[in-house]
């Protein structure tokens, strides 16, 4: 089988990690990168020995697969002019800014046969993937996804950064349509929300309550999960899963076995593998557009001033 001829479209920090994994892959040849600072390009190009560029029209003839690793705000121009040239495409999330957009993308994927896989990296976390045969009927899910401010993100809030993250999650985990969103936020180191926390009810009644942060000194990632007689804690940057059960006035701790993984080179390589077969990917354009949805009407609650368009 040919490899396959991936571009990758902006090479800062997480960019520069799709071009290390892709670089390893046996199935792939890394045709070239591309970011507007040229000196980054050759930078990363030369490390990773392919071409650089300064213009990602330039990959438009050499490439059939593409990521995209630009701010938020290029996704849909980037995006839409790689499909229109007939390549597939791995977008980091969130997939668009708006709903219109994400729209406008999945139908041009459709039209011409084309995969969208949104960057969802946590569906591709060896804890998460453990997940799903411990779970029956989830009553109430927390998640926390707290950590320090960076500045390389700064046009899109902590629910388009981070709470996305678990947002699709948990969408994935619960399977119903939201009913009711309450949430609150506050804008302390950016002109978005840096702090906000949500709570989400579902058709069938279930809850999940979410916090994000980008203030906090110390990085968490843990998702907890309550169903009746049992409790399952997963810690995304340890990888960890750990059950909880009722066994007549006991409460019996069993950790899982998981086999940790590099969530962003499975994710690089599902693209791939979906790319060769032609298979719908775990997060596609569909699923993306979703988990934007649901963080959109978050933002519109916590200040209206600052919700995306439709």
């Amino acid at each position: 089988m040919s490899k396959i001829k991936v571009g990758i479209v902006g090479v800062g920090h997480l960019g520069s990690i799709h071009a290390k994994v892709y670089s390893k892959m046996d199935n792939v040849e890394l045709v070239g990168v591309c970011d507007c600072n040229l000196e980054r390009a050759l930078e990363v190009g030369k490390k990773y020995k392919t071409n650089s560029f300064a213009d990602y029209e330039d990959l438009f003839d050499k490439v059939n697969a593409a990521s995209i690793v630009v701010p938020t705000s290029l996704h849909y121009n980037v995006a839409k002019e790689f499909l229109n040239h007939g390549i597939h495409i791995l977008i980091e999330k969130p997939i668009t800014k708006t709903l219109s957009e994400a729209d406008e993308l999945i139908e041009i994927a459709r039209s011409k046969d084309l995969i969208i896989q949104v960057g969802h990296v946590e569906r591709f976390n060896a804890a998460v993937l453990a997940l799903e045969k411990y779970l029956k009927k989830p009553k109430f899910v927390e998640c926390q996804r707290l950590g320090p401010f960076h500045k390389r993100v700064d046009d899109v809030g902590v629910v388009l950064d981070l709470m996305i993250h678990d947002i699709d999650i948990v969408l994935g985990l619960i399977k119903q349509e939201v009913a009711n969103i309450e949430a609150v936020g506050l804008s302390t180191m950016s002109d978005f929300e840096d702090v906000a926390n949500v709570r989400l009810t579902f058709e069938n009644g279930t809850i999940a309550d979410i916090t994000a942060s980008r203030v906090t000194k110390d990085v968490i990632r843990k998702i907890r999960i309550f169903q009746e007689e049992s409790y399952i804690s997963l810690d995304y940057l340890n990888q960890e899963v750990t059950i909880f059960k009722k066994t007549g006035n006991k409460i019996l701790r069993e950790k899982v076995k998981v086999k940790k993984v590099q969530p962003l080179n499975e994710e690089l390589e599902s693209f791939i593998e979906c790319v060769e077969r032609h298979k719908r990917p775990i997060v596609s354009g569909v699923e993306g557009r979703r988990a934007l949805q649901v963080a959109l009407a978050i933002i519109e609650k916590i200040n209206p001033a600052h919700s995306s368009p439709r």
